[in-house]
């Protein structure tokens, strides 16, 4: 049953949404307060971006901001590696020698936050120290390998379900299949297709639905953001990218490193041309893939750089995770990719492109307009968490926003304010392929 009224009402069944409504629950225990927080989601836990997320959690970020934020969030998932289901095997990034210097910085400044790394540069002193960890690696002209020792990957719904279980012991109650249609921040309500609903505060956690709580918020489809060179600039609030994933289908354990153990999540970022197994051209463009083997997926699971979707993306205008979605999962251009860029990296993935797997993974991502995340209260009623497609790995921003929204403003989340495209104090950008990078 949908109730009536509640003190904080969370739109949105994922990492965010159900992180935050455990955290404000728990803490209003503690407070000795009634935990009077309510989840709505149209569909039910994980039905959305987080329920199909790779599950990579990393640090390795150009952006001083975003590396502390997820340097809290990798303490989170570190405090109960077993119930989150995770699993801590590190994380390398690698990359060539337009990407050295960015790589070095990021190292130097997870050593000023005490997050442990390890750094090699010069190409043959990556490529021997590549090859102590994969007696298999071949790819030439790598600078640069930066290997975060924490970090990994989680399983994606068996760390939903823990988080709402959590929640959920703590008293948040779960309504799935409650969709919004409408919220009306006079009378502090949230309009659903049960009811209405009155709350002191709502907490918008929608990922790729983004956008549609935004607007039903009355606020702008366009923002001005103030460039390098000093004037405003309107541009989209929001901007559906395609985050292209798949499965090589192979066993999981069959990848490993050279003693036998579960490799860290690899990330290579390079300028090397790609050929596929026919010795054809994929591209002379710069190129990127991650990968790590996860039974979860049942293979070698990973991505490569998203596809920005054309306007108007007339199916995600309806539902991102609807029916509708089949017409953007990643195709044969991705497949051809990705199974060519590991058999770049390691000879024993050579002939096994047979093997790939087009399955959900991925998904569709809701990118602001530098494509990193809002946290921000809104008027008196509204606190919105916009993750930009970071959110599954941003599992800390449910502890850090429950607090702000008891009242304690989090320096963390500082930089993440949507005045900062006015001002002009937007994240710095990498090399990368990546535009999150």
């Amino acid at each position: 049953m949908t109730p009536r009224t509640a003190r904080f009402v969370v739109v949105g069944a994922g990492v965010h949404g159900l992180s935050t409504a455990w955290h404000l629950a728990r803490e209003l225990r503690a407070r000795g307060d009634r935990p009077d927080v309510v989840v709505l989601d149209k569909t039910g836990v994980g039905a959305g971006a987080s329920g199909i997320a790779c599950g990579v959690i990393r640090n390795n970020y150009f952006q001083p901001a975003m590396r502390r934020l997820m340097a809290h969030s990798v303490a989170v998932w570190e405090s109960d590696p077993a119930a989150f289901s995770y699993h801590p095997v590190g994380y390398l990034q690698l990359g060539p020698e337009g990407m050295r210097a960015d790589v070095r910085q990021i190292f130097r400044e997870q050593q000023a936050i005490g997050y442990p790394s390890t750094f090699v540069e010069g190409e043959a002193e990556s490529r021997a120290y590549l090859r102590e960890l994969f007696t298999d690696w071949q790819a030439e002209g790598i600078t640069c390998v930066l290997h975060e020792h924490r970090g990994g990957f989680a399983n994606n719904r068996a760390s939903l379900r823990a988080l709402a279980a959590r929640a959920e012991a703590a008293g948040v109650r779960i309504r799935p299949g409650v969709r919004v249609t409408g919220v009306d921040p006079d009378t502090r309500t949230v309009v659903t297709d049960q009811g209405p609903i009155w709350c002191e505060q709502l907490v918008v956690a929608a990922g790729p639905w983004s956008r549609d709580l935004w607007a039903m918020l009355g606020l702008p489809e366009t923002v001005a953001v103030r460039g390098t060179d000093g004037q405003l600039h309107d541009a989209p609030m929001w901007t559906y990218w395609l985050v292209q994933e798949g499965t090589l289908k192979v066993d999981p354990g069959s990848f490993t490193d050279a003693r036998g153990r579960p490799p860290p999540v690899v990330h290579v970022d390079t300028d090397a041309p790609l050929y596929d197994e026919d010795g054809a051209l994929v591209t002379d463009q710069p190129w990127g893939i991650y990968y790590k083997p996860d039974a979860n997926f049942g293979g070698v699971q990973g991505g490569s750089m998203p596809r920005r979707l054309a306007e108007p993306a007339d199916a995600v205008a309806v539902d991102p995770y609807g029916p509708e979605q089949a017409a953007y999962v990643s195709g044969a251009e991705f497949a051809r990719l990705w199974t060519a860029g590991l058999a770049h990296c390691h000879a024993g993935f050579e002939g096994k492109r047979h093997l790939y797997s087009d399955e959900p993974s991925g998904g569709i991502g809701c990118f602001t307009p530098d494509s990193f995340p809002v946290f921000d209260q809104f008027g008196d009623f509204a606190y919105v968490i916009a993750d930009s497609n970071h959110g599954y790995k941003m599992i800390g921003v449910g502890a850090l926003a429950a607090a702000e929204l008891l009242g304690e403003p989090q320096d963390l989340l500082e930089p993440f304010r949507f005045a900062r495209y006015q001002r002009g104090a937007l994240h710095p950008t990498s090399n990368s392929p990546f535009p999150w990078s």
